[in-house]
């Protein structure tokens, strides 16, 4: 009966190892692989498991060692792989999350760095009106004038992409040669009891910092015409759009600085004359003259329709 009994626990045992040998060579075999791999994230970065760890588990002999190491190895590696997939996928997420904006947090300014005027869109087309008591101060540099006036010429819209609109800088004292110019053509023509008038608003104008003179280029229309005749008559209609279009989006940017500016129609009896003076083409044709400078004084009454009279919207929800 002991020998039955003996012959029991041997076997017993026999099994026993066998089990273990067997489960640690399945945990060997799923364990070994995976680590071994290179694992590619979302984004699709790689990110190979360190050859020293592959080294260490090489060397282990016992195959419960190499079980153990494996199961640490394979932690070690989720967890590497966790936190790389975390930070990966919060820079997704920044990378993908909608820009959203307000007039507190993104104020409306043409500046790389806001200044404390900035004013979010919607307060500068409200309170862009027209200023006529201008001076030559401005709180923005003559390049970040131009660097605007440049933006205007490459964002506004035009019909086909034809960009026809000409816009023609004047700063300091080529501002002032201008409204001297403009001085000269009307003192022959205006008559002698309305010459006081006319010439204290041309002196207003020249007070100013700046004007830009807003030009159309029929080349761009003519070329489209050939292109596409069957809106030939409505080309020069959608070149006065465009170039109105460039006037409003630099007097409202403008007045997003804290420049003041009103609009002049001088043409066509200074279009000769400025032309010449500043080598522009004779067939361009001058459509508006935008003045602007500091504000020296406040804009005056404005009286406005009800907007149900100017408004009408069907469909709203």
């Amino acid at each position: 009966m002991l020998a039955n009994l003996r012959s029991l626990i041997v076997g017993f045992t026999a099994g026993v190892l066998v089990t273990a040998i067997l489960v640690q060579q399945l945990l060997i075999s799923q364990l070994w692989d995976p680590i071994i791999e290179t694992s590619q994230d979302p984004l699709g970065s790689s990110t190979a498991f360190p050859d020293t760890l592959l080294h260490q588990m090489a060397s282990l002999r016992n195959p419960l060692r190499v079980a153990q190491g494996a199961l640490l190895r394979g932690a070690y590696f989720k967890n590497v792989h966790s936190a790389q997939s975390s930070v990966q996928q919060r820079t997704r997420s920044s990378l993908l999350k909608p820009a959203t904006s307000s007039s507190s947090t993104h104020p409306f300014s043409t500046s790389t760095s806001r200044m404390a005027s900035s004013k979010s869109y919607l307060e500068a087309a409200k309170e862009r009106r027209t200023i006529y008591q201008l001076n030559k101060t401005s709180p923005i540099p003559d390049s970040k004038i131009v660097e605007i006036i440049e933006t205007a010429a490459n964002v506004v819209p035009s019909a086909f992409n034809t960009q026809s609109t000409r816009l023609v800088t004047l700063l300091n004292k080529e501002h002032e040669v201008f409204w001297d110019q403009v001085h000269d053509v009307l003192k022959p023509i205006v008559p002698e009891d309305q010459w006081a008038t006319t010439k204290g608003r041309l002196d207003g104008f020249k007070a100013g910092k700046g004007t830009v003179l807003f030009f159309t280029d029929p080349e761009p229309m003519d070329t489209l015409k050939k292109k596409i005749p069957a809106y030939a008559h409505h080309y020069g209609d959608w070149a006065e759009q465009s170039n109105a279009m460039h006037q409003y989006f630099l007097w409202v940017a403008l007045e997003a600085e804290g420049l003041g500016a009103n609009l002049q129609h001088y043409n066509p009896l200074v279009d000769q004359k400025t032309q010449q003076h500043y080598n522009i083409p004779l067939e361009w044709k001058l459509r508006a003259q935008l003045v602007f400078g500091g504000k020296a004084g406040e804009a005056g009454p404005k009286e406005t329709l009800p907007v149900e009279k100017k408004v009408f919207v069907h469909g709203a929800e």
